[in-house]
């Protein structure tokens, strides 16, 4: 029912979909200081206020939940189905080449700019098929309620605060990944690690090392100062590193600088990306340091996470199941100064990981190279294949996709990640590469229609 209707509606929306999108784009909404009624910073403030604004504009009713999260409702009736989305974004980094960050660019469809895809485009879709619903005038006897949060990436403190308010609905999509149905989010273990030691006096040691900044990212740049630079650039070479990483090298202050540059990407596909931070690593064990306990750190860390290793074998961890697929690793965040050292990594683990076969491993490997070790294991996320609210949700997939639906398991999290019986529900189709947390982000605007009139018709499913 309602497809005929639905698909005429759309019919001439893409120029406002685009310009949505674009609006959202524009602001730079990373993270920033904490203010009075702006948790996250200036920028996830003002993305909220825009979407509100947007909201408003298309008829809607809009609240600002004390700057942590947007609501938007199509009625007053009964809430049984959210859909959550966020309109923070990842640092923008560096290798652009169609446009800048946040200058929204509209190139043969595909429309380019940080949060095109993750979430911002997705978000605007999922409100624009709210506003097709209420435009089309379909009585609903439920509500739905589009939740927009404003700290997806750097730690879900936006829905915990919107949860421990608020009840769960019934039924929880999030526009935050791909089609078809995304019902396994894999499990994280992401420690911190550190040593401490009597400040340094041997020379020549790392006086300086800063890796990546973003649990969640791969490292695109990483540097170290204090060295000499004789014996470097024989050292890179030796390295034989793949030509998207690259050194730099000068002389600054009581000694060398060196800067490593390499590829951002989601910290779930490591091998996406470029780690900047496990190459200058690799290049530090290589040279022929002073033996002090910043240079065994340095080597210890590079036998625990050689570059290229994305699956954790060198700690002792590797592992795979049908059902959800391999472990994934990336050592994303590094510091060193004279008196110690901290670094975490952002593993996914799939449903067989545990507690003993990752968390034991991996504490033992790192106390035994001289670390302490702090962090649990969060579990995956699993809501069965046969769910009827899951048949509800491939059923209408398949009608405006043409494609066939089926349940997928990835490492990214996700709002549901901790929400019973969510999952997240598109909004890129198979085989699109979105480039998401890297430079040239973008979304198929078609594919992003598409993706509205789905939504419309799963809460006119589920609501009317």
């Amino acid at each position: 029912m309602h497809e005929q209707a639905i698909q005429h509606y759309f019919a001439d929306k893409e120029p406002m979909l685009v310009e949505a999108v674009s609006r959202l784009v524009r602001i730079d909404s990373t993270l920033g200081p904490a203010l009075p009624g702006k948790p996250f910073g200036e920028g996830p403030a003002a993305a909220l206020e825009e979407l509100l604004a947007l909201a408003r504009s298309w008829g809607l009713s809009g609240q600002n939940l004390e700057g942590y999260v947007g609501t938007v409702d199509l009625n007053d009736q009964e809430t049984v189905l959210h859909i959550l989305g966020h309109l923070d974004v990842v640092d923008p980094g560096e290798g652009w080449t169609v446009t800048e960050a946040f200058v929204p660019k509209l190139v043969d469809g595909l429309l380019y700019g940080r949060g095109t895809d993750d979430d911002k485009g997705p978000v605007a879709a999922a409100l624009l098929a709210m506003k097709a619903v209420k435009d089309l005038g379909i009585p609903l006897r439920r509500n739905v309620r589009l939740i927009a949060g404003t700290d997806e990436e750097t730690g879900f403190r936006d829905v915990k605060w919107y949860y421990s308010r608020h009840p769960y609905a019934p039924y929880t999509i999030s526009p935050d990944a791909d089609f078809p149905i995304i019902n396994i989010e894999k499990g994280h273990y992401q420690p911190t690690f550190q040593a401490a030691w009597p400040q340094e006096q041997a020379l020549p040691r790392v006086s300086d090392f800063t890796g990546g900044t973003r649990l969640n990212m791969v490292p695109p740049k990483a540097t170290v100062l204090g060295l000499s630079l004789d014996t470097v650039e024989a050292a890179i070479r030796d390295l034989a590193l793949e030509e998207a990483i690259s050194f730099s090298c000068q002389e600054k202050g009581p000694g060398g600088h060196i800067l490593c540059s390499g590829q951002n990407a989601h910290g779930s596909t490591p091998e996406e990306g470029h780690n900047a931070q496990t190459a200058l690593v690799a290049l530090l064990a290589a040279l022929p340091l002073a033996d002090c306990p910043s240079t065994r750190a340095l080597r210890a860390l590079h036998a625990l996470f050689p570059h290229g290793d994305h699956h954790g074998q060198a700690l002792g961890i590797a592992q795979a199941d049908d059902l959800s697929g391999p472990l994934t690793l990336a050592f994303t965040m590094l510091t060193l100064h004279d008196t110690g050292c901290q670094g975490r990594f952002d593993s996914r683990t799939p449903l067989c990981g545990t507690e003993e076969t990752i968390c034991r491993p991996a504490q033992a490997a790192l106390t035994q190279a001289g670390f302490t070790v702090q962090g649990p294991l969060d579990p995956p996320h699993h809501v069965p294949a046969d769910s009827p609210f899951l048949q509800v949700l491939a059923k209408c997939y398949e009608q405006y996709s043409g494609r066939k639906s089926q349940c997928l398991a990835i490492g990214g999290g996700t709002y549901v990640h901790d929400i019973p019986g969510g999952v997240a529900f598109g909004a890129s189709m198979p085989g699109f590469v979105s480039n998401l947390h890297g430079p040239d982000e973008r979304v198929h605007v078609g594919d992003l229609l598409t993706a509205a009139k789905i939504y419309a018709q799963v809460i006119l499913a589920l609501c009317a």
